[in-house]
């Protein structure tokens, strides 16, 4: 499934990164695309949007409307 989240405390590649890194460790085989300047993070996984949406905010990060 792919899902996208507008996530408008991204600042730059750090941010990108973390994200990335921690979507990653849970779901290994998830396509994750960060943009920093539109703040979206598109994720291509088997993973529920709810367990992706989780990930994201333990991570430090804010979802639009969620």
């Amino acid at each position: 499934m792919t899902i996208e989240l507008k996530v408008p405390n991204i600042k730059g590649d750090e941010c990108a990164k973390k994200i990335t890194k921690s979507i990653l460790t849970m779901e290994s085989d998830a396509k994750v695309d960060v943009n920093v300047d539109a703040k979206t993070v598109t994720v291509d996984a088997a993973a529920s949007e709810e367990s992706i949406k989780q990930i994201v905010q333990s991570a430090g990060y804010t979802i639009e409307g969620y």
